[in-house]
């Protein structure tokens, strides 16, 4: 059974959760191009590095889920962002994709990636709102969710920080109304972990 990078439920409230994420590491690439195969790009460089292109030659773990983020966001509710050609694109047309590595694996253990295009590195402890959906992997599928949620959190008195994330659980040939997709957004949070709440 595959790994799943684990999280503390904070608050149901229906149409999306507050999650505590505990600080982990995650084996990142940057590519350039459509939101829909900025994936698929990114994933050869980072399954060849937990197959073994590495500098110990180990093999790691595959952990679910898989992370893409706008390098360069757009602006909320501006048009989805296009590749112009292979070369050069509109603004935040390149994306973060993240494999999250085994919860057992250290910082000091985790062995440096041969392929120099991707980074390991650490990510701290943070609080998200997450809502799940099923279906495709379309931008304007994500997009919608993410205003949707940005909607739902504003509404329930949270601060969101703008940071944005696409989680994708499930394999490409998952047929698309049982995979598992879910949209983060960061949030403000206190000193004890929790969210930050308007007026509080």
């Amino acid at each position: 059974m595959t790994e799943q990078q684990p999280y503390e439920v904070l608050r149901d409230y229906g149409s999306f959760e507050t999650r505590q994420y505990p600080e982990h590491l995650v084996a990142q690439v940057r590519v350039e191009g459509p939101f829909e195969s900025a994936g698929s790009r990114a994933f050869r460089h980072l399954f060849a590095y937990i197959a073994g292109a590495n500098s110990t030659r180990s093999k790691i773990d595959m952990t679910a889920p898989v992370l893409q983020t706008y390098t360069d966001p757009p602006e909320a509710g501006a048009p989805a962002p296009r590749a112009i050609d292979a070369v050069t694109t509109t603004r935040g047309a390149e994306y973060t994709v993240s494999f999250v590595l085994p919860a057992s694996l250290t910082a000091d253990a985790a062995p440096a990636p041969a392929d120099e295009r991707v980074q390991v590195r650490t990510v701290p402890s943070s609080v998200v709102a997450a809502a799940r959906y099923s279906g495709g992997w379309s931008e304007s599928r994500y997009r919608e969710r993410l205003e949707k949620l940005r909607d739902d959190v504003r509404a329930a008195g949270l601060v969101p920080t703008g940071v944005e994330t696409s989680a994708r659980f499930d394999p490409p040939f998952m047929p698309a109304f049982l995979r598992r997709n879910e949209v983060l957004l960061g949030l403000e949070s206190d000193a004890g972990g929790g969210p930050v709440h308007v007026g509080a």
